[in-house]
């Protein structure tokens, strides 16, 4: 059993409420935490406060030693920092490495990035009024930080939001899921022995009520938060004037023109829709396949979904284990019954056990089933078959979602016309909308959210413009 103390404004310390972090595999818990209440939050924003200036004065190059530093001590513990990733979040290693690797490069873009931050020079004499004068435009810190991170990606998601924070000049406060809080206290060791200012950076778990002082305090005055669009939208209600980025997820879709390469559509079709039990914003929830190839795709998918291996997420032949509580399986297996009731058919899987739900393939949906319009966030998939390829992205196109969708073509006329039409933040040409590179701007429309992610548009939305207008 390892005890975690919070990271509270530069020093490692323990509050009244313990927390017990399980491992979703087996419901053992092996390790716990501490709950930061009121006082502790009152005294992150405090210090975080104090700490604006320092932060926003703190030389360039020092901001990109302490982020390669971070970058280069992440891979160094890689191992163990996977370990107790997939222990927490039932995430196979080979999908817990990964993440590992993806948050030292996300650290090390940061460090990159910030030695070229965002500013402007430009004539005024544009009009008569401007003759003798120029213009100088240069970005600085917005101020103290708020982020709050989900439990599907609990280092890399989180990495999101504090390398940006360092690079732009901003102290941070930053609330891990409370279900995967070890990842980031794992982080904040790191972080401890850079020279970062002490105080510029928090992390600690809170509950909700406590919690929401991070989005309603004036004293803060940027919110980022990935999560849910039911928590996401209101807290943009209560936010007041801070400014604010929202990652949302979706139901994201996939495209597989008969222009495509078969094959390579299938294999990558089955990563991304099963790749950690389905848990990922980006997650492949709904195919669409040309009727020329429906039943030879439907066919190797699901050959393909048998072979998955399920087990201990530790083992690195595991390639699908459990999902992150009984409770989001139950959820599930409800929506697929819900849709079978109405008509839809199971092609492979269907059934829980505790908080395993196994790979599902469906089919003969409807667009308002629940396995069609919400985030259904976990190993299920539904694909029909379209004839025409205007049709299929105006079916992908149905929904309240639009984060990245999938188009699997060769054809340059059909990639040109998904890119036009697709009502989606990107668009990834034979791939799934899984993909995902660190640096790259991520973000979606309609319920997906608000602003965009990846280190240079992260930086962007932490600062503010500022102009000086001067003689020649």
């Amino acid at each position: 059993m390892i005890d975690y103390k919070i990271y509270l404004a530069g020093n490692f310390v323990t509050t009244d409420e313990k927390l017990e972090v399980s491992n979703p595999y087996n419901n053992k818990v092996f390790a716990t935490t501490y709950i930061a209440g009121k006082k502790e939050i009152e005294i992150a924003i405090t210090k975080g406060k104090e700490l604006e200036k320092t932060m926003r004065d703190l030389p360039i190059y020092k901001r990109y030693e302490i982020l390669m530093q971070i970058a280069n001590l992440i891979k160094a513990d890689k191992l163990h920092l996977a370990t107790i990733l997939a222990q927490e979040s039932g995430k196979p290693m080979r999908y817990a490495l990964g993440e590992i690797d993806r948050a030292a490069q996300t650290f090390l873009v940061a460090a990159e990035e910030s030695k070229r931050l965002p500013s402007e020079y430009f004539s005024l004499d544009w009009t008569p009024s401007g003759h003798g004068k120029e213009a100088l435009v240069k970005y600085f810190p917005v101020g103290l930080i708020s982020g709050i991170s989900p439990f599907n990606f609990p280092l890399n998601l989180a990495a999101h939001k504090i390398a940006p924070a360092i690079a732009s000049g901003n102290p941070i406060i930053l609330k891990p899921a409370r279900s995967t809080p070890l990842s980031i206290l794992e982080l904040a060791k790191i972080i401890d022995k850079t020279d970062l200012p002490k105080g510029a950076i928090s992390l600690f778990p809170t509950d909700r009520v406590d919690g929401n002082q991070l989005v309603t305090d004036y004293r803060i005055k940027k919110l980022t938060f990935t999560g849910s669009p039911e928590i996401g939208w209101k807290m943009k209600s209560e936010s007041g004037s801070k400014k604010i980025t929202l990652e949302l997820g979706g139901n994201a879709g996939v495209i597989v023109s008969e222009n495509s390469n078969f094959s390579d559509a299938v294999a990558k079709c089955l990563v991304g829709s099963f790749a950690y039990s389905g848990q990922v914003c980006i997650h492949v929830q709904r195919i669409y396949v040309q009727d020329t190839i429906f039943d030879k795709f439907v066919q190797k998918f699901i050959e393909g979904t048998s072979k998955l291996k399920f087990g201990d997420p530790t083992d690195s032949e595991t390639e699908i284990s459990s999902m992150i509580d009984e409770e989001n399986a139950k959820r599930v297996e409800l929506w697929v019954n819900d849709a079978v009731a109405d008509g839809a058919k199971v092609l492979s899987g269907g059934k829980r056990n505790g908080t395993y739900y196994e790979p599902t393939v469906i089919t003969n949906t409807k667009p308002q089933m629940n396995v069609c319009s919400l985030e259904i966030f976990g190993p299920v998939v539904t694909i029909e078959k379209f004839s025409k390829f205007e049709t299929a992205i105006a079916e992908l196109n149905n929904s309240q979602y639009g984060l990245q969708a999938g188009v699997f073509t060769n054809n340059i006329q059909e990639i040109n016309y998904a890119f036009n039409e697709l009502e989606v933040g990107g668009v990834i040409n034979n791939d799934v909308p899984s993909f995902r590179v660190d640096h790259m701007p991520y973000g979606g429309i309609k319920n997906s959210g608000f602003g965009r992610e990846g280190l240079k548009y992260s930086i962007l939305e932490m600062m503010e413009p500022k102009l000086l207008v001067k003689e020649k």
